[in-house]
C-alpha cells in the first residue's frame, strides 16, 4: 500500500508539471486584458475634444494599467520582474507605471534559507559550517534568477557576498519567455511595427546564458580588467571574484558597502543637501559620467560590455563612485556590429541623417517607410533607439502614438545581437532622466567610436585635426560634468603612430 509520502511525492511531480501551464494561462488573461483595456479606451478617448480632458483620462487609464502590470509581475516573479525593469523607465512608460513598477527591483520572493543552504553546500562541496564563519539567513536581495546572502569566510576579515541561485527558476523563465514572445509577434502585426520577436528571441538567448554563474563570473573578471587597464582609475568599481569559490549555481564576490542609486535623493537629502541644488546636480552628474565612460569603453573599444545597468545593479559608494553589480546578462558584439554602431554614434553626434541611413543598411536594420519625410524621420528614430537624449519635443517615448517614429518609419528587421546595445542604451536614458540630466551619449561617446573606426582604418584624420582634439581646439561645447574624453596620451599615441 502506498505510503504518505508517496502521495506528497507523486502530488508534487504533478504539481511541477502542471505548474507551466498555469502560468501561461494566468499571463495570457491578464495580458489580454490590459491590453484590450487599452484598445476599448483609445476608441472612447477619442471622441473627447478637450485636450486637458483627454489628458486626465489617460493618467487614470495608465494608473489603472500600472496595477494590473504590477500584479501580473509581482504574481507571476520570475521573467516578469525583468519585464518590468525594462518597461517602468521614466523616457518609456508613462509616469503611472514607472511610479508602480519601480518598487520592484528587488522584489522577488527570497527562497528559504534551508533550500540555500542545500544549494550552496551541494555547488561548494562542503557544509557552510566549513565555509562560512558568519552567513546572513535574510538576504541582501533576490532578484528573478537568484539572491544575495552577505558572509564572511572563515580566516578573513572582510565580508564577501554569496550569489545563490533560486532552484528550479530556469524552467519557469523559459515558459514566461515563450509566452512573451507569442504576444511580441500578435504586437509587431498590430500596434507596434518594430522586429520585437527578434528581439525577444535574443532575450532568450541572453537570459538562459544568466543560469550559469561560471560564465559570470568570468565576465566579472574580464570587464574589471579592461576597465582597470584602460584608466588610470576605472570610472566604475567592480566586484571581485573569489575564483576558488565559483560554480554554476552558486559563487562568492568581494562585498562593496554603498547605496542603491534609486536611494540617492533620500541620501542626499539626510546630509542637509538640497537635492534641487548645485551640489547635489554637479554629484549626479558625475555619476552619469563614470556609467557613460565606461559604457562607451565597453561597448566600442572591447565590444564586450555589462548590459543590465538598471537602478538595482548600481551601489553609490564613498566618495560618489559608481558600483556597478550582476554580470549575468553579459554581451560579446562582434566586430562588424561593434564598428557599425561606432558609425551610427557619430551621425548622431554629428546630426547627419544620410549617415545614419547608411549605418543602419550596415547594421543589418531594414525600415520600411512611405511619410514624406523620410529621411529625418529615420533619424529621428535612429535617435530613439540609440541615444539617451530624447529627441526635440520629445518627453517621453509612446510607441502606441501616431506621431511616434516607430509608427511612420517601420522596424522589419532587427538583429537579436544589437538587442543588448539597445537595451542597455534605454536603460542608461532611464537613468539620466531619472536623475533630471537630458544629455546625448552618442556626443558624449563621439571620441571614442573616432578611435574605434580609426584603429580599424576606417576613420581618416590628418594629425592637425587629432591634435586639435587633445588640446580642445575643435570648439566643441560638452555638457557640464560629463566631459569624458579619452586621456590625451591615448590620442597622442594615435597620433604617433599613424
Amino acid at each position: 500500500m502506498p505510503s504518505l509520502l508517496d502521495f506528497k511525492d507523486i502530488q508534487e511531480k504533478l504539481s511541477t508539471q502542471f505548474r507551466p501551464w498555469q502560468r501561461s494561462f494566468q499571463f495570457w488573461v491578464r495580458a489580454a486584458d490590459i491590453y484590450t483595456g487599452y484598445k476599448v479606451f483609445q476608441l472612447r478617448v477619442s471622441l473627447v475634444k478637450d485636450v486637458e480632458k483627454r489628458e486626465a483620462l489617460w493618467e487614470g487609464q495608465h494608473e489603472l494599467a500600472a496595477e494590473k502590470i504590477y500584479a501580473m509581475c509581482s504574481d507571476l516573479g520570475g521573467f516578469f520582474l525583468k519585464v518590468a525593469q525594462i518597461i517602468g523607465k521614466p523616457d518609456l512608460a508613462p509616469a503611472a507605471w514607472v511610479r508602480r513598477l519601480v518598487t520592484l527591483y528587488d522584489g522577488a520572493p527570497p527562497t528559504p534559507f534551508d533550500a540555500v543552504k542545500l544549494v550552496l553546500e551541494k555547488e561548494l562541496g562542503r557544509s557552510m559550517e566549513d565555509i562560512f564563519e558568519r552567513f546572513d539567513v535574510e538576504p541582501l536581495g533576490s532578484a528573478s534568477i537568484a539572491q544575495v546572502h552577505r558572509a564572511r569566510l572563515k580566516g578573513d576579515k572582510s565580508d564577501v557576498v554569496v550569489k545563490v541561485q533560486h532552484p528550479g527558476v530556469q524552467a519557469l523563465m523559459m515558459t514566461d519567455i515563450h509566452n512573451l514572445q507569442a504576444f511580441a509577434l500578435y504586437m509587431q502585426k498590430t500596434d507596434i511595427k518594430f522586429d520585437l520577436f527578434s528581439v525577444t528571441k535574443e532575450m532568450e538567448k541572453q537570459i538562459g546564458y544568466e543560469f550559469d554563474f561560471t560564465r559570470e563570473a568570468n565576465a566579472m573578471e574580464r570587464i574589471r580588467q579592461f576597465l582597470y587597464e584602460n584608466n588610470k582609475t576605472s570610472p566604475v568599481l567592480v566586484p571581485r571574484v573569489l575564483k576558488d569559490m565559483v560554480s554554476r549555481r552558486a559563487f562568492v564576490m568581494e562585498y562593496m558597502e554603498g547605496i542603491p542609486i534609486l536611494n540617492l535623493g533620500d541620501e542626499i537629502a539626510k546630509r542637509g543637501i538640497n537635492p534641487g541644488g548645485k551640489i547635489a546636480a554637479a554629484a549626479k552628474r558625475n555619476i552619469l559620467k563614470s556609467l557613460t565612460l565606461a559604457y562607451g569603453q565597453m561597448i566600442l573599444k572591447s565590444g564586450f560590455f555589462h548590459a543590465d545597468p538598471h537602478p538595482g545593479n548600481i551601489l553609490i559608494c564613498k566618495g560618489s563612485k559608481v558600483a556597478l553589480l550582476d554580470y549575468g546578462q553579459v554581451k560579446d558584439l562582434p566586430d562588424k556590429l561593434r564598428l557599425g554602431y561606432a558609425n551610427l554614434v557619430l551621425a548622431i553626434a554629428d546630426g547627419n541623417p544620410i549617415r545614419a541611413a547608411e549605418s543602419y543598411r550596415e547594421l543589418g536594420i531594414g525600415t520600411l517607410s512611405k511619410c514624406e519625410n523620410e529621411l529625418q524621420e529615420l533619424f529621428t528614430l535612429a535617435q530613439t533607439m540609440f541615444d539617451t537624449k530624447l529627441p526635440p519635443g520629445v518627453a517621453m517615448l509612446q510607441p502606441f502614438s501616431e506621431d511616434s517614429s516607430i509608427k511612420k518609419v517601420s522596424v522589419e528587421t532587427f538583429p537579436e545581437e544589437l538587442y543588448s546595445v539597445l537595451r542597455t542604451v534605454h536603460l542608461l536614458r532611464g537613468l539620466s532622466v531619472g536623475l533630471g540630466i537630458n544629455y546625448s551619449c552618442a556626443e558624449q561617446w563621439r571620441p571614442i567610436a573616432e578611435e574605434a573606426l580609426h584603429l580599424a582604418g576606417r576613420l581618416k584624420r590628418c594629425k592637425t585635426q587629432w591634435l586639435n582634439i587633445i588640446d580642445g581646439q575643435t570648439g566643441q561645447q560638452d555638457v557640464p560634468g560629463l566631459a569624458i574624453y579619452p586621456s590625451p596620451s591615448i590620442w597622442r599615441g594615435i597620433v604617433k603612430t599613424h
